[in-house]
C-alpha cells in the first residue's frame, strides 16, 4: 500500500459524499414532496457507506503505507497534512456509532420538509418532536465525540475545530461592547429612505440580475448554475460544479440580489481550490462528512460575507452599477441616486430574521441561536420552550416583539432540519475573518481598492484566491489566518470596519 492507494480510496469517499450533495441539492430545489421519506434513505444510505469505507482495512493499509511514504515531507505539506487528517477523520468516526450516523442522516433529510410545512404555517408544534429526536441525537453525538467542559465544544468541533462555548462567550462579549454603542447612536439619527427597496420587481428580472452581479464577482457559471429556494445555499460536487441559490420576494428586490452575492462568495472558494486536491481529504471535510475544500465552515462565511458585504454593500460597488440596476427595472429606480441606494441597503435597524439582517445587528442574531443551542443541548432549555426563549432573547438582544414562529421566529433557519447543531458560530466567526482579510488585502495591496473603485474584481479575486481558496483544506483556520494576515482570529478589524461605515452613514461623528 501507499500514498496513491490512500489518495484512490479517499477519491471514492469524496465520490459517495458529492452523489449526496446532488440529492440534497435536488432535496432542496426540485424534488416532489412526496420523494422526502425514501430520499432520507438514500442520503442515510451513501453517508454510511462512506464513513464505513472511511474506517475500512483498506483505508487503514493504505494509510498505514502512505505514512512511509510521506515520512520526509514537511508537516505542512499537501501529503502530510493529507495523512494527518485521514487518520484524525477515521479516530473520530470510530467513536461515533454507524447507527447514530444513520440515524441522524435519515432525520436530517426528513425533518426537512416538515420543518418547511411548520414554518409556512408557523406552527412550532409541527416540527417539535423531529428537534426532539434531533437535540438527541446531537447530545448522543456530543458524549461519543468527548469533550472536557460543555457538549456544545465536540459539535461546534465538526464544523469549526477548536471553538468552544466559553471561547464564544468571551468574543461575543468584545463584540456587544463594540456594537452596542452603535445601534444605540443609530436608533437616535435619522433614517435612509429606503421606500424604492420594496417596489415591485419582477421574479424573472430579480434572477437575472442577480446572476449577472454574481458574475460580474467572478461566479463562473460554467461551472455552476443558480436556482430558487426557500433557504438560500451553495453546494459543491467537485470544484468543477458548484451551485448557488437565492430566494424571491417580489416586493423586496434586496433579498435575491444580496442572498446570490452570498452564496457566490461561498462559491467562488470551492471553485479556486487547487486542482490538484480535487477527490483528496483537501478538498473533503472528512470530520462532518461534506464534499467541500473550504477549511471550516467559518473560513467559508469569510468569503461569502466578504462578497456580500465588504464589495456588494460598498459605496464603489453602486457608484460602478446603478445604472445596470436601472436597466435590469426600467423605470422603476429613476428617481433614486447611487448615494440614496447605498445608504438604503446598509441602513441599520433590528429585525426578525437572521439572513436579511444589516451588518450591525446580524451577529445579535447569531448569539441568539448560540445561546439557545448550547442550553438545549446541556439540558438547560427542553425544546419545548424554545420558542418562548427565543422570542425572549430576540427581545434582550433586539428589542424586537417576534410575531409568530414561522417565516420571522423560531422556525426561520433550515439549519436544525438538517441536525447541524453547533454551526451558528461560523457566521460572525466569518464575519471577523472577512474583515480580517479584507484590511489585509487592500493594505498590502492598496492597487485592490483601486479596481475596486472602478469596478474590476479581478485583484481582489485573485488574492483571496491566492491566500485563501487555493489551500483548500490543507491548513487550519488560524494557519491560513496567520499565513494571510500575520495574526490569528481578531475581532479588531471587524469592529473597525463596522464603527467607520455606520458613522459615515448616519454621520454619527456629527451628532
Amino acid at each position: 500500500m501507499s500514498y496513491d492507494n490512500l489518495i484512490e480510496v479517499t477519491g471514492r469517499v469524496n465520490d459517495l459524499l458529492n452523489a449526496g450533495s446532488v440529492l440534497s441539492w435536488d432535496a432542496r430545489t426540485m424534488m416532489p414532496k412526496g420523494g422526502a421519506e425514501t430520499r432520507s434513505k438514500q442520503l442515510a444510505t451513501l453517508a454510511v457507506a462512506a464513513r464505513n469505507l472511511l474506517c475500512s482495512d483498506e483505508t487503514k493499509r493504505a494509510l498505514d503505507g502512505a505514512a512511509s511514504d510521506v515520512a520526509n515531507k514537511a508537516d505542512d505539506s499537501p501529503e502530510a497534512r493529507i495523512v494527518a487528517q485521514v487518520r484524525e477523520a477515521i479516530d473520530y468516526h470510530e467513536r461515533i456509532p454507524t447507527e447514530l450516523l444513520r440515524r441522524k442522516t435519515e432525520l436530517g433529510s426528513s425533518a426537512h420538509e416538515v420543518w418547511a410545512e411548520a414554518r409556512e404555517k408557523a406552527d412550532f408544534s409541527l416540527f417539535a418532536p423531529a428537534l426532539t429526536t434531533m437535540v438527541d441525537i446531537n447530545r448522543e453525538m456530543a458524549q461519543a465525540i468527548g469533550f472536557e467542559d460543555h457538549p456544545y465544544d465536540a459539535l461546534m468541533y465538526r464544523f469549526e475545530p477548536g471553538t468552544t462555548n466559553a471561547g464564544l462567550a468571551k468574543l461575543f462579549a468584545r463584540l456587544r461592547e463594540g456594537m452596542i454603542p452603535l445601534v444605540r447612536a443609530i436608533g437616535e439619527a435619522e433614517k435612509p429612505r429606503s421606500d424604492f427597496l420594496f417596489r415591485d420587481y419582477p421574479v424573472d428580472g430579480q434572477m437575472e440580475f442577480a446572476l449577472n452581479m454574481a458574475k460580474k464577482i467572478g461566479y463562473d457559471t460554467d461551472r455552476g448554475r443558480l436556482d430558487t429556494t426557500v433557504h438560500p445555499f451553495e453546494v459543491s460536487f467537485t470544484r468543477n460544479d458548484v451551485r448557488i441559490t437565492t430566494r424571491v420576494n417580489r416586493n423586496y428586490m434586496p433579498m435575491s440580489l444580496f442572498g446570490a452575492l452570498h452564496e457566490a462568495g461561498h462559491a467562488m472558494y470551492e471553485q479556486g481550490v487547487d486542482p490538484a486536491y480535487t477527490r483528496t481529504p483537501l478538498a473533503t471535510d472528512l470530520i462532518s462528512l461534506y464534499a467541500v475544500g473550504g477549511v471550516s465552515f467559518g473560513a467559508h462565511e469569510s468569503q461569502s460575507r466578504l462578497w456580500e458585504n465588504h464589495v456588494g454593500r460598498s459605496r464603489a460597488f453602486w457608484n460602478n452599477h446603478m445604472d445596470d440596476i436601472r436597466d435590469a427595472y426600467p423605470g422603476t429606480l429613476d428617481d433614486v441616486s447611487e448615494e440614496e441606494f447605498y445608504r438604503a441597503v446598509n441602513r441599520s435597524e433590528p429585525s426578525f430574521v437572521r439572513v436579511e439582517a444589516d451588518e450591525l445587528t446580524y451577529d445579535f442574531h447569531v448569539m441568539v441561536r448560540c445561546e439557545l443551542e448550547a442550553k438545549m443541548v446541556d439540558g438547560s432549555l427542553d425544546v419545548a420552550d424554545l420558542p418562548e426563549a427565543w422570542n425572549a432573547t430576540m427581545k434582550e438582544y433586539l428589542g424586537v416583539d417576534v410575531p409568530d414562529d414561522g417565516k420571522e421566529g423560531v422556525l426561520q433557519d433550515v439549519h436544525w432540519s438538517s441536525g447541524q447543531i453547533g454551526t451558528f458560530c461560523n457566521y460572525t466567526i466569518g464575519n471577523i475573518m472577512a474583515a480580517q482579510l479584507f484590511d489585509t488585502a487592500t493594505a498590502k495591496n492598496p492597487g485592490i481598492q483601486t479596481a475596486l473603485d472602478g469596478g474590476d474584481y479581478t485583484p481582489l479575486r485573485t488574492w483571496l484566491t491566492d491566500n485563501v481558496a487555493q489551500h483548500g483544506r490543507r491548513f487550519s483556520r488560524d494557519e491560513l489566518l496567520e499565513n494571510a494576515t500575520g495574526r490569528a482570529l481578531d475581532p479588531e478589524p471587524y469592529l473597525a470596519h463596522l464603527t467607520r461605515k455606520y458613522t459615515d452613514i448616519y454621520s454619527l461623528a456629527a451628532a
